[in-house]
């Protein structure tokens, strides 16, 4: 399953939008691959290691579920999540990336992948369907967590200095 949308974060003609700035945005997507547990409510533990200049490894414990996956950062552009297959996961991806179509708007732009091929998403279609909106609705509580953590300061330079 591939699948991709758009978020909208800031929108000049919407006032009732409140304005993030790239590095606001920018932070808080950090901050989700970084510190999960405050985005995925779900998740019983995240370890980190192996960091490297632009990305490090994670560990995520779902219960008796653990996830491996590599976070590669290209700065204020993208975050990309990598799963290689594990057991009886198939190697995936998410991919954050935040476009900047004119001056004062902003979007991320969520991409994913699930490894498979066609004819496995045709068997898997009816089930891909629920996926994507649990997807989508996983997003949007980041992007409000993220408006939430801007609106409070702690996303300010001098909040995380």
């Amino acid at each position: 399953m591939k699948f991709e949308h758009l978020i909208e974060i800031n929108d000049p003609l919407n006032p009732l939008i409140d304005t993030i700035s790239r590095d606001q945005l920018w932070r808080g997507l950090v901050l989700r691959a970084d510190s999960p547990k405050m985005f995925i409510p779900h998740l019983d533990e995240c370890t980190i290691d192996e960091r490297e200049s632009g990305s490090f490894r994670r560990r995520l414990r779902y219960g008796e579920l653990e996830i491996v996956d590599r976070v590669i950062l290209t700065p204020l552009h993208q975050v990309r999540y990598e799963v290689a297959a594990q057991g009886e996961i198939s190697a995936s991806s998410l991919v954050m990336t935040i476009e900047a179509p004119s001056e004062h708007t902003l979007y991320v732009r969520f991409q994913y992948d699930d490894g498979h091929d066609a004819a496995t998403d045709a068997a898997n279609a009816m089930y891909d369907e629920f996926r994507k909106s649990a997807y989508q609705e996983a997003d949007i509580d980041t992007i409000r967590i993220v408006r939430e953590l801007a609106a409070a300061g702690r996303l300010d330079a001098t909040y995380l200095n």
